[in-house]
This record gives C-alpha cells, sequence and structure tokens, in this order.
C-alpha cells in the first residue's frame, strides 16, 4: 500500500471540509456524533474510517412500554483504505435516515436494533481495482448496540454495510463491510 503525499492530503482536506460543513451548517441542532471503523467483507481488503453527525427524530411509535420504534438522521464523511491496486483509497460523504427499535428499560443501558438506507457521494468509482461504475452509490445497513451511561449518552454498536448503484450503472458489484461504531449524544 503506498500513498502519496498528495493523495493523503487530497482526502484529509476532503474529509475535513465535509465534517466542518457538518458540524457548523448546524452545529446547534446536532443530537449526537460518532466514529466508526469499518473492515471490507468478502475478499475487499478495504478499511473504512468515518465520522458522523445524527439528529434524532424525537419520535416514538409504537411504545408499548417495553421497546419503541424512533429513528435518526445521518449525515457522514469517510475516507476508505485498500490495500492496494491502482485505485487504493478514496473520500465518500453521505445522508441516511435510519430507524430504530429501542429498548425503554429503565436501567442504564438500552439495547436496540436499526436499519437504514442512504445515499453516498464518492470520490472514485474504483477501489481496489473494483469498477463500481459510478461515485454515485446507495448504503444501506443492519446494525444492533447498546446505550449506555449515566444519561444513555454513549451508544456502542455493530453494523453491516452493503453499498451498491442498484443497477444504475454496469457493472454493479457492490461492497460490504462490517462496522463498529462508538457514539456520544448531547443530552
Amino acid at each position: 500500500m503506498t500513498h502519496s503525499f498528495r493523495d493523503l492530503t487530497r482526502h484529509l482536506t476532503q474529509i475535513s471540509a465535509a465534517a466542518l460543513l457538518l458540524v457548523t451548517a448546524s452545529a446547534h441542532a446536532v443530537d449526537g456524533m460518532a466514529v466508526v471503523y469499518g473492515n471490507g467483507d468478502g475478499g475487499d481488503d478495504v478499511d473504512m474510517y468515518r465520522i458522523s453527525a445524527q439528529w434524532d427524530w424525537n419520535q416514538r411509535w409504537f411504545d408499548n412500554g417495553g421497546w419503541y420504534l424512533t429513528g435518526y438522521w445521518e449525515a457522514d464523511a469517510g475516507y476508505w483504505d485498500g490495500q492496494g491496486g491502482l485505485n487504493d483509497s478514496l473520500s465518500d460523504i453521505g445522508f441516511t435516515p435510519v430507524f430504530r427499535f429501542q429498548s425503554n428499560a429503565s436501567s442504564g443501558v438500552q439495547p436496540y436494533v436499526e436499519g437504514g438506507i442512504g445515499v453516498h457521494l464518492l470520490t472514485e468509482s474504483k477501489i481496489n481495482n473494483k469498477d463500481m461504475s459510478t461515485e454515485f452509490q446507495f448504503g444501506d445497513h443492519i446494525g444492533a448496540g447498546l446505550r449506555f451511561g449515566n444519561k444513555l449518552e454513549w451508544d456502542l454498536g455493530y453494523r453491516f454495510q452493503h453499498f451498491s448503484n442498484a443497477g444504475i450503472e454496469k457493472p454493479n458489484p457492490g461492497i460490504n463491510f462490517h462496522q463498529l461504531r462508538l457514539g456520544y449524544h448531547f443530552n
């Protein structure tokens, strides 16, 4: 894996600009932030690093006392680090509505399951010689985790995320990631 200083600087600048835009555009309204690390699945030797901002919907549906349905908007900026090939890195920004089915436990730990489908814009359409045809991709995920802390401010979860262009362009090989996500909610 060799990165030129110019490539690394370009990707860091893109990620920083996107992150700054996410935070400053609505800093007063951000309900939470998260960092994500992911690794490609199925032979795709790609590491993903991402930061995200979260805006809660502040809605509870089907609240039966034990569990309820809620959700949030998630905007993120990330860097994909491939392990070789002609195109071994790229950056992305994304926006995803996420539905979360969460426990209403009174203890300091609340488990949840979630899922979302969003849109992503990549800086390149290729990673590790995988041609994804277009920089526009859909990203869908399912996940599970725990909210914990004195005010349930911490969020630790696992996600399985799939990216593809949904057949808009050919080829459409897609790429999958296993991700760990650590979030903090500003209560």
